[in-house]
């Protein structure tokens, strides 16, 4: 853009959508300083590395590093240069009650002959097709309904044609319902339908629109990042470092600074309750509820305040001695007995009494993970968030032992820890996260697309959100995605003022 509409741009938080909004705002030439309460990149893609284990405490799965590499490509730098990423074949172990096992291939002609030997050449010819149903609806939905901007509902109108094909194509059944017309075999059905829960709906609630997820986990593929999520975060910083962008670490935002003029435009940022910064434009990378709450002084959207919140999780990340069972992989996926019942627990605000586990050992695939004969071990469990009926304060410990005990029964190595965390609502809520839960608004239709709360508000010119509470949503992909999007209306604000900057 012209040099006349550059502007002074605060990012507030280093998390992925925060650095992804950095990278593409000094891409069009605006000066960024990115301000973030703790003394690392990265927000929820943390590591903590202690006695030489490596522990995760936030995302573990990666898809589409097509997306994630676009930051990079914004500056000039080049994302597998930067961290080693491969894909994970097979991208999870799943490992039902009954003792079988089944792996998700990386590639669809290896899926497909796994699915031969698992259940045979008619579910083998059944997933053909349901790989070609996947890959048309994501090209459907992917330009024109998740890399997008939405102004308001009325924007479905314009996109008639398209969304006419995607009701077609989709149709509004349940994603259960649809993913079991084209498999028969439960166990395949379980596999190819949990990954809605990434966006905080249940395979019952879900509809079958959100096979697209599906479609970027199975289809798309896994990728390991040697490192972590966390090592994205870390090389995505270093690159805007060295582009001129400015970083203030341990420096909490507490309020968001606006005119006192008639626009009520963005005018900087207050830094601890007392150093004020002046800016022209502001993008959020803090979840969106809360940063209505704690850093505005206007009523939050109604979406906002009526929105419906995604289940939430409790982890246990650890260091042991000993190696896992012959047959692990990096991801696993231990499925219980229940499925249909599991997620009734959830909604009704209480844990699941078979509850299904996934299991991260990262040490498997990256021997940097752990000390020699050692593994990290990274255990998630879907639990109710704080609108729920746990008591945290006093069931959480019983939990975080539960769950470990459950993950011994499995055969990991539990008995000898090095060192652990658990991670439970309360701790997510302490880290920034509205109602407890990582997972943020789910995504129900009613919270998608222009549904969603608005990556802008038209009462505060000159602010832009980012993150999983705004658009696209919820997964690492798409909030680099929405740091994309929230740069663009920056850039679009600052040609509409037209004001010489700095």
């Amino acid at each position: 853009m012209e040099g006349d509409h550059l502007m002074r741009v605060g990012v507030i938080g280093a998390g992925l959508g925060g650095l992804s909004a950095a990278a593409h705002l000094v891409a069009a030439g605006h000066q960024v300083t990115v301000f973030e309460r703790s003394s690392a990149p990265g927000g929820r893609a943390t590591t903590e590395v202690v006695d030489g284990f490596r522990l995760a405490l936030g995302p573990t799965v990666l898809t589409m590093p097509r997306i994630v590499g676009e930051a990079f490509a914004a500056i000039g730098a080049d994302l597998e240069r930067e961290v080693t990423i491969t894909p994970l074949d097979p991208a999870y172990r799943a490992v039902f009650a009954d003792g079988s096992e089944f792996r998700v291939r990386h590639g669809r002609g290896p899926m497909t002959e796994e699915i031969r030997e698992f259940a045979g050449p008619r579910e083998a010819a059944n997933f053909e097709a349901f790989a070609d149903w996947l890959t048309e609806l994501y090209r459907i939905e992917m330009p024109n309904f998740i890399d997008t901007q939405w102004d308001g509902a009325g924007d479905l109108f314009a996109k008639w044609r398209v969304l006419a094909r995607l009701v077609r194509t989709a149709g509004f059944r349940r994603l259960d319902q649809a993913v079991a017309s084209f498999l028969e075999e439960p166990r395949l059905q379980r596999v190819f339908s949990f990954q809605s829960l990434y966006a905080g709906v249940a395979p019952q609630q879900a509809l079958s629109l959100y096979a697209v997820i599906t479609y970027m986990d199975t289809i798309a593929g896994v990728y390991e990042v040697h490192g972590g999520i966390s090592a994205v975060a870390d090389a995505l910083a270093r690159q805007l470092d060295r582009r001129g962008v400015e970083f203030v670490y341990d420096a909490p935002i507490t309020k968001i600074l606006r005119r006192g003029d008639d626009t009520g435009a963005v005018d900087g940022v207050e830094i601890a309750g007392e150093r004020r910064v002046r800016l022209d434009a502001v993008v959020c990378d803090v979840d969106l509820p809360v940063a209505y709450r704690t850093l505005l002084d206007v009523k939050a959207p109604r979406r906002s305040r009526h929105a419906r919140y995604a289940p939430s999780c409790v982890v246990w990340s650890a260091g042991v001695r000993g190696l896992p069972p012959a047959g692990t992989e990096h991801h696993n996926i231990h499925f219980g007995w229940e499925w249909d019942d599991a997620f009734a627990a959830l909604d009704a605000g209480v844990r699941m009494s078979d509850p299904s586990t996934f299991v991260t050992v990262a040490s498997r695939t990256d021997p940097t993970a752990a000390p020699d004969g050692s593994s990290t071990i990274f255990a998630l469990e879907p639990v109710p968030n704080l609108d729920g009926k746990v008591d945290w304060s006093s069931e959480g410990a019983q939990l975080a032992g539960q769950l470990r005990d459950r993950l011994g029964s499995f055969g990991y190595p539990v008995d000898d820890v090095v060192v652990e965390r658990f991670v439970d609502p309360l701790t997510w809520r302490s880290l920034g996260l509205d109602r407890g839960t990582p997972f943020s608004l789910a995504h129900t239709f009613r919270q998608t697309g222009p549904f969603r709360p608005s990556n802008t508000d038209d009462r505060i010119p000159g602010l832009a959100f980012t993150g999983g509470a705004t658009v696209p949503g919820v997964g690492v992909p798409m909030v680099m995605l929405s740091g994309r999007l929230a740069a663009q209306r920056i850039d679009q604000y600052a040609i509409a003022t037209r004001t010489v900057r700095w």
